[in-house]
């Protein structure tokens, strides 16, 4: 990966999991994760990204990313090389035929494209939002076979 893409996949990690107000607080958190770089670049890396400034939850300013669903942040953020080694599988919960997976904000999209080119005989199809995928399950198969076939698109975990 060279190194503006993986710069601003990191950025895109930072901004969705931090409430950062300032230039200055990105420059920091990014030298934290190795990048340094100059206000310069940043400024052109927000501009690339489409980077806006919106109120948070307790009315502060701060950068997001453009259809990031009401401004979600992620509770417990991990380092932004962490998050790039994991798929953005959160959880998945079922009901009857119907299946919802939860990713990070921005990975369902990917995440259900995976899901629908690997024709898993359990899964009729995916309807994905942002943090959201909507799967519905053939009958005759348990969750458990549904889940077994998912692991290896979403690191195992169930």
């Amino acid at each position: 990966m060279k190194i503006k893409t993986k710069r601003l996949e990191v950025l895109k990690m930072l901004i969705s999991s931090m409430e950062l107000g300032s230039q200055e607080e990105v420059l920091r958190v990014l030298e934290k994760e190795g990048f340094k770089l100059t206000q310069a670049t940043l400024s052109r890396d927000l501009k690339q990204l489409k980077v806006a400034k919106a109120a948070s939850m307790n009315g502060k300013y701060v950068y997001v990313l453009p259809n990031d669903t009401m401004y979600k942040r992620i509770t417990k953020p991990m380092s932004a090389m962490e998050m790039l080694q994991s798929s953005g599988y959160v959880s998945i919960n079922f009901s009857g035929n119907m299946g919802v997976i939860k990713t990070r904000p921005g990975y369902a999209s990917s995440i259900a494209y995976n899901i629908d080119a690997s024709d898993i005989p359990q899964i009729i199809g995916t309807i994905a939002g942002d943090d959201t995928i909507f799967i519905v399950i053939k009958e005759g198969y348990t969750h458990e076979e549904t889940i077994d076939s998912l692991r290896s698109l979403i690191s195992g975990r169930n």
